[in-house]
């Protein structure tokens, strides 16, 4: 983490791009990028091919710091390459996009009407080769699917647990407590959200800065006093299955609040592509995904 990143994640206009499609998310992201299951026959080289895609997003000339904030990459794509770099260093030192990390392994059961994070093993081991890839923060996500207050209460505890830990390694924590854009009571679910959030930064304070990564509210600035408060350094949205259209119209409703789009930043990209298709495809929803991010 160094200061220019941390003003740059601060203040900066852009978006964080999210490319950390993990083993469980592969396949479908492969799928919609044009690559069947009959193209790869184990992890390796589904994992391979999936590199091959974020290489030529990153690559591309759509894909600088001119829109672009941040990128958060894959556990694997951390010891991989970008254009023979180290992809960390790549992306900051030849996009000026800041790295983050993805660290959670995937989701619990549901309890309580909602999914917490699985055990992550390992996590301090992850997080010194993260300071050591001179990687900036880290991304960890858990499921709201109703408005549950014990069950949102242990989201958020979780959540502020595991965020020190990351803090006192010396890296930013985003906090990622998504709401189901399908749940019946996603407004509730927020209002819950929200009060847990707030309270937490006020008993559990962090001893560097902090982000949160939200679905859009259903309430237009609902998120606004998090937005604003000393502690936290950026909120970011995510597209949460809306269609690339769809959460930029929404996002545009709420000011302050940074796009940070995985599947909606890839929407009609594929592997069939010449460069210049691909390129102009990519450079379309880079601006679109920017311009929400504006207001």
């Amino acid at each position: 983490m160094t200061a220019e990143q941390t003003d740059r994640m601060g203040s900066g206009r852009g978006f964080i791009a999210a490319l950390d499609q993990s083993g469980g998310s592969t396949p479908k992201a492969l799928a919609l990028y044009g690559i069947e299951k009959d193209r790869y026959s184990n992890d390796d080289e589904m994992f391979d091919l999936v590199h091959a895609m974020r290489t030529r997003i990153v690559t591309s000339p759509a894909f600088s710091g001119e829109h672009i904030l941040g990128a958060i990459l894959f556990e694997q794509t951390m010891g991989r390459e970008f254009d023979g770099q180290p992809a960390p260093d790549y992306l900051w030192e030849k996009k000026h996009v800041v790295p983050f990390l993805k660290v959670d392994k995937g989701l619990a059961d549901e309890v309580d009407g909602v999914k917490l994070m699985k055990p992550i093993p390992g996590l301090d081991d992850l997080l010194k080769r993260a300071v050591d890839a001179h990687i900036f923060g880290t991304k960890m996500r858990s499921v709201i699917d109703s408005a549950n207050p014990k069950g949102v209460a242990a989201i958020v505890a979780q959540q502020f647990e595991l965020g020190h830990q990351i803090s006192k390694a010396g890296l930013v924590p985003i906090l990622e407590p998504e709401v189901t854009i399908t749940a019946p009571d996603k407004k509730e679910a927020e209002a819950l959200l929200l009060d847990e959030i707030t309270k937490r930064l006020e008993s559990d304070p962090f001893p560097g800065p902090v982000m949160f990564k939200l679905s859009i509210p259903t309430v237009d600035d609902f998120y606004a006093p998090l937005i604003a408060h000393p502690a936290v350094l950026r909120v970011v949205a995510l597209s949460g299955g809306y269609s690339r259209d769809e959460a930029n119209e929404r996002l545009v409703h709420n000011h302050g609040l940074i796009a940070s789009f995985s599947r909606a930043l890839s929407e009609g990209l594929s592997d069939g592509q010449s460069d210049e298709q691909f390129n102009s495809t990519l450079a379309a929803s880079v601006d679109a995904i920017y311009q929400a991010s504006l207001t």
